[in-house]
């Protein structure tokens, strides 16, 4: 039973004003939360931090689109998202800051009542976090590469332009002769390249833009240099939606839609009971255990690229390399999984993993010395072999997804520019090359499409950076749920209940 509306809002209201303590700046970038119930009128998104608080109405974010202007009240202070370029850069950057807000709390009985945003340099360990980190607003860890290469594409090298994850699900579904029905989603180029009769989507997690484009230019990526070399690539790459992190972005790039519809809001969150599909269940899903049954988080009526494409082009095959957000394709990875009613999931079939100590792909100091980078290894060695077989039959699919997650793993190792993260990019790319030298042994490659991105971008936190709102939360007496670090629902004064 909801609690009176008035008990709420002195709880977020105490919540935020913790929050906006100058003593927490050094680890709350800012504080989102809606006034009013969206069901009714059009209500306020509120951002605030220690430096000032900003309001705009939800209904003319909507109306902003991907314009980055919208209508804004400052209501004290200075506008917490005063720089909300879509191309711009900088840890005090947040691209589309509002809509990307917008639609992270607009996600319905899943969407917290406060998202805090971490300063780009918070360092963490206690509650997961890492040397290199993402989950944040700011371009450095939301800004993800988009290169569009080989059948059909003109070389175009680097060029002016940015995107955002859910244009990814709608090119690549375009690309294949199956359009995306309406959604926020926009196909990038013109028009659908005519020579491709394979289409691929590579998402190489966790890299950011900066990294991608300078390892091809310095030559460091030489494999993809050589597929580039018939393509190009956006400059402001493409922004990921919020929040930063996996599960988000892997969905919105997969179905072109956002969170605020597809509703799978971050990597762990809770779902309300008594509003429109809240069962009261705390949910982790990129859990080994759970990671196989992401799909059954996505909201009634949201397509996935695959059955978008067996819709429109009934008969024709897809595959999912490695990735949770799989349903509709003809082979997925995670579906061999849920047939094979493994209980534990994909975590029931690591020791049958390839060997990472034999991998000839590795970077073996960093397999012998970081058990997460073995792992990893071994992960996207999977990958590789099963790249490798879809494209040895006879007839490849019409369209695949490959996961690679080595790269996430190297830059929370040690940030963008470390020397595990470019192993870990190299790695990859010698991966990716091995899949090439297949394409030009079966003659495909002339007839292959390549889109590469990934699902957020990555910034180095600072070691000194330390702190965590909780502990304050706590000492004022404020009661909160706080699922995946940052995402509060407001419970009771003695947390028995979620009010709101």
């Amino acid at each position: 039973m909801a609690a009176p509306a008035g008990r709420s809002h002195e709880q977020r209201n105490r919540a935020v004003e913790v929050l906006r303590d100058s003593s927490l700046d050094h680890v709350v970038a800012l504080a989102a939360w809606l006034d009013g119930d969206p069901s009714h009128g059009s209500p306020w998104l509120n951002v605030a931090n220690a430096a000032g608080h900003s309001r705009a109405a939800l209904a003319d974010i909507a109306a902003a689109g991907r314009q980055a202007d919208v209508a804004v009240q400052v209501v004290g202070g200075s506008d917490p998202l005063a720089d909300v370029d879509p191309a711009g850069a900088g840890t005090h950057c947040y691209p589309w800051g509002w809509q990307r807000l917008a639609a992270a709390l607009s996600a319905g009985a899943r969407a917290p009542d406060i998202a805090v945003v971490h300063t780009g340099t918070h360092f963490w360990p206690e509650r997961g976090g890492h040397l290199g980190e993402h989950g944040s607003l700011n371009e450095p860890q939301s800004r993800a590469p988009l290169l569009v290469m080989g059948a059909g594409v003109a070389e175009r090298g680097v060029v002016p332009g940015v995107a955002r994850t859910v244009d990814v699900g709608a090119s690549l579904a375009c690309y294949a002769g199956a359009p995306l029905p309406g959604g926020p989603g926009r196909v990038v180029g013109e028009m659908r390249p005519a020579d491709a009769r394979y289409v691929v989507g590579l998402l190489w997690d966790g890299v950011p833009n900066a990294e991608v484009l300078r390892g091809v230019e310095e030559g460091w990526l030489p494999r993809l240099a050589e597929l580039f070399s018939g393509g190009y690539a956006l400059r402001g790459g493409a922004v990921a939606d919020f929040p930063s992190v996996t599960l988000v972005n892997h969905v919105s790039a997969l179905t072109g839609v956002g969170p605020d519809v597809h509703q799978v809001v971050h990597n762990a969150f809770y779902e309300r009971a008594g509003r429109a599909g809240g069962n009261g269940r705390s949910v982790v899903a990129n859990d080994s255990t759970t990671w196989h049954q992401a799909c059954d988080l996505l909201a009634p009526g949201v397509r996935t690229i695959f059955e978008q494409v067996r819709r429109e082009r009934p008969g024709v095959e897809t595959a999912c390399v490695n990735e949770p957000a799989d349903r509709g394709a003809t082979y997925s990875t995670f579906g061999l999984i849920r047939a094979s009613g493994e209980r534990s999931g994909a975590a029931g079939l690591i020791p049958g993993l390839p060997d990472a100590a034999q991998d000839p792909y590795a970077h073996h100091e960093y397999v012998s010395e970081d058990r997460e980078y073995a792992r990893s290894t071994a992960v996207d060695a999977a990958g590789l072999q099963q790249m490798l077989t879809l494209f040895e039959r006879a007839h490849p699919p019409a369209l695949t997804w490959w996961n690679t997650t080595l790269t996430d793993t190297g830059h929370h190792a040690g940030g963008p520019g470390s020397e595990i993260a470019r192993a870990a990019m190299i790695d990859t790319d010698r991966r990716l090359g091995a899949w090439l030298d297949l394409l030009d042994r079966r003659g495909r490659r002339e007839s292959t499409l390549v889109l590469l991105t990934a699902d957020h971008g990555s910034e180095a936190a600072d070691p000194a950076c330390r702190g965590d709102w909780n502990v304050a939360l706590r000492e004022a007496g404020v009661q909160v749920r706080d699922e995946a670090y940052g995402y509060l629902y407001l419970t009771s004064p003695d947390g028995s209940r979620l009010l709101g």
